[in-house]
């Protein structure tokens, strides 16, 4: 299988990175296609994969190709290629807030499988989150594929496309909010006497065990928080001064604020 992605940047090379590292395709397979010379330059001698700056040669033997390029480049794009892209194949987009039934006008193709996808920064470390959604006449086979590729850099969430606005509030955006969360635990921690280093090798590390241990074991965040807190002890007067400042409700309304951006940009 032959696989192209148009837009070399972080998130095109995350991927790119991850489905080479799984061993789901070789270097062989995978073409990238970009303007940027330097970065194709890196990534043909870092990975071995074929790379070009010419979008029209890079598709034309392509079974799969990803779209990872900024949203407002996507219909030129798609204009671009409609002609040349090989019959019947999977166009997948992860471009943000572009919607199925505008890839669909602008590339004038009714035998193309369209899908998009909502990954995560965490995709270049082989952690990320992704929502996926499909037309509707995408067939089994072909989700089945798309969904194989995410994978290798992301834990893969299928959605209605009505729901990806709201991966893209949580998930999408959410690297963000941990990062904050991450830094105010950190300065925490410096103010109350910890190196900085320290503090925040403690503070990531803390994300990453909780996330992981809730991950692993499936018990509700709820249980978690409960397991540590004792009667009268210090995590229930920390959980004390978190709900009297509202961090909760402060998490909850970021994911709504993302989520209703992310409706007005995608139209």
């Amino acid at each position: 299988m032959k696989l192209t992605f148009i837009g070399a940047g972080k998130m095109g090379e995350a991927l790119a990175r991850g489905i080479i590292a799984s061993g789901q395709l070789t270097a062989g397979d995978i073409t990238l296609a970009d303007l940027n010379g330097e970065q194709l330059r890196k990534l043909a001698a870092e990975l071995g994969v074929a790379t070009t700056t010419d979008n029209t040669m890079a598709v034309k033997s392509a079974d799969v190709v990803i779209l990872a390029v900024k949203p407002n480049l996507v219909p030129l794009i798609c204009t671009e290629l409609s002609s040349i892209l090989p019959n019947g194949i999977a166009v997948l987009s992860i471009a943000a807030g572009v919607k199925l039934q505008a890839i669909a006008t602008a590339l004038a193709r009714p035998d193309l499988l369209l899908a998009r996808a909502m990954p995560n920064t965490p995709c270049l470390v082989g952690a990320g989150a992704a929502g996926l959604s499909f037309a509707e006449k995408v067939p089994t086979a072909t989700r089945t594929l798309l969904h194989k590729l995410l994978s290798c850099s992301a834990v893969v969430e299928e959605v209605p496309e009505s729901l990806l606005d709201a991966v893209t509030g949580l998930s999408g955006s959410g690297p963000a909010y941990i990062a904050i969360i991450i830094e105010a635990l950190a300065d925490g921690g410096v103010l109350m006497g910890l190196p900085r280093a320290t503090a925040q090798r403690l503070a990531a590390q803390t994300v990453y065990g909780t996330a992981k241990l809730q991950l692993e074991t499936g018990m509700h965040p709820a249980e978690l928080k409960d397991a540590v807190s004792s009667p009268g002890g210090t995590t229930i007067a920390a959980l004390a001064t978190l709900e009297e400042n509202g961090l909760r409700n402060a998490l909850i309304q970021a994911v709504k604020a993302a989520t209703l951006r992310s409706k007005e940009l995608g139209g």
